[in-house]
């Protein structure tokens, strides 16, 4: 076999590729083989058909089909080999010439990863926000707390704001009651503004039993996007009573018998959060520096699919959970599709430069990932799925992810080992150590009531590129 490497562009090749037919026995011995197995012929037993009969009977054609087809993958794997080719996704095949016992010659075009030269990083500066934690910040905290075990009182007066009220509500649209527009005994809390705009001008001043009406766009639901009429009826009005800030409430909301051990228990959470959301700012922009350092083309073909990708997992996953549709969902936003699909395209494109970059990183560092660490990794991804870390590890194997998940891994080492060369600072000008980032960011994790995914910035920038990562893993496992 001689094959030969055209370069296109600095992401695309076209392989050619001239193949002797006595290379081609084994597959043409396959062929005859499988065709054995299909076809009967009177006078033959199955599966014993001299090929001089199949070829009388079904054609020689049929049979160099057959061995052709058998024999492309093969054939375009050896080349891609002998070329030294790092390929993307699936090659578009042309076979240029078949000469029956002379010659089989094809072309294959087929994106591959650009080379790139990873320049010296050591220089990179960036600024972050100090991680600083006020007494304000801390009241806040505590504050919030509080709210939380505020107790509820029925009285007999008109509803203000600060209290809680039960009440129904039926929205038409165009006179018309929704199916899913019907919600009894709603607890609200007058002025949180978790229901819908204009409710709380509606039930404020209003009694036990008073009813008002208002319009309010719905955010969600069969009718999401559109103005509605809202009947409201209130069935209850309670006052919120919050506890006194005391020792009392310490040992009531917390482990701590005073309120003083509480500030500060308060304090060291809000500074082991300022210092995750600081680390993580810092690794967003040591990132986007070193993206600015390299020049990485992107196959225009793996752009329009990682694009594809994330407007159908948007679309048919978040929006759709949602009852959303993406016209809705950009009135919402208050985009245009064009502006949407150029922010998409955008960060599809960062994602692909961030993976190829970081990968490369990989090989030129040659960064390693253990079994601790992989093992680590899988199970805060399984935290954030909602899967237990076995079904999530199952689905994992089963699905043949786990080149993606190392992957990732290797990629968030690369990213740290640009952090750990970069310059840090706060905006007090004071250089940032970010060294114990990766403990505090587990502390963050283990201890954030937010509900929020908490990853670890780093490989949370890797994570963003494993539907592009998927495409190679999955071309390594496919046919050509």
């Amino acid at each position: 076999m001689k094959s030969a490497v055209e370069t296109l562009n600095p992401t695309r090749v076209r392989l050619t590729v001239e193949v002797p037919f006595e290379e081609l026995k084994d597959s043409l011995d396959a062929a005859y083989k499988k065709i054995n197995q299909q076809v009967t012929v009177p006078g033959f037993r199955k599966g014993k058909i001299p090929a001089r009969v199949i070829d009388q009977r079904f054609g020689r054609g049929a049979v160099l089909e057959e061995a052709v087809n058998d024999a492309l993958p093969k054939l375009y794997q050896s080349a891609v080999e002998e070329g030294e080719l790092n390929p993307l996704g699936q090659p578009e095949v042309d076979i240029t010439d078949l000469k029956d016992n002379e010659l089989l010659s094809f072309t294959a075009e087929v994106d591959i990863r650009p080379e790139i030269t990873i320049p010296d990083f050591s220089g990179i500066e960036v600024e972050v926000e100090a991680a600083e934690v006020s007494d304000e910040d801390v009241d806040k905290a505590v504050e919030q707390l509080r709210e939380r075990f505020a107790s509820t009182t029925v009285v007999e007066r008109a509803a203000a704001e600060g209290d809680v009220v039960k009440v129904d509500l039926e929205a038409k649209v165009d006179g018309e009651v929704l199916e899913d527009g019907v919600a009894e005994g709603v607890d609200y809390t007058i002025g949180s503004g978790e229901l819908l705009d204009g409710i709380d001008g509606a039930v404020t001043g209003l009694e036990a039993g008073g009813e008002a009406t208002f319009t309010s766009e719905l955010k969600g639901g069969s009718a999401a996007g559109k103005e509605a009429e809202v009947a409201v009826k209130v069935q209850t009005v309670s006052a919120r009573e919050l506890p006194e800030l005391d020792d009392e409430f310490a040992q009531l909301a917390s482990e701590f018998d005073t309120l003083e051990e509480l500030r500060e228990d308060s304090r060291k959470r809000l500074e082991q959060q300022k210092k995750y959301e600081q680390a993580t700012e810092a690794q967003e922009k040591v990132l986007d520096a070193l993206l600015a350092l390299v020049e990485v083309p992107v196959p225009d073909k793996l752009l329009a699919e990682e694009v594809s990708t994330r407007k159908d997992n948007l679309v048919n996953n978040q929006l759709a959970q949602m009852g959303l549709d993406l016209a809705t969902y950009l009135s919402m936003q208050e985009k245009s599709e064009e502006d949407f699909d150029a922010e998409l395209k955008e960060q599809a494109e960062k994602g692909i430069r961030t993976q190829f970059v970081l990968d490369e990183l990989v090989s030129t560092e040659k960064l390693n990932v253990s079994q601790e660490e992989l093992t680590e990794h899988l199970m805060r991804r399984a935290q954030s799925s909602g899967m237990s870390p076995d079904q999530f590890a199952q689905a994992v194997v089963e699905g043949g992810q786990v080149p993606m998940l190392v992957g990732e891994v290797a990629r968030g080492k690369a990213l740290a080992t640009v952090v750990e060369k970069a310059t840090v600072k706060d905006t007090n000008g004071e250089v940032v150590d970010l060294d114990d980032e990766d403990e505090t960011a587990e502390t963050v994790e283990a201890e954030s009531e937010s509900g929020e995914e908490s990853a670890q910035p780093a490989e949370a920038a890797a994570e963003d590129t494993s539907e592009a990562a998927s495409g190679e893993e999955q071309e390594k496992k496919s046919e050509g």
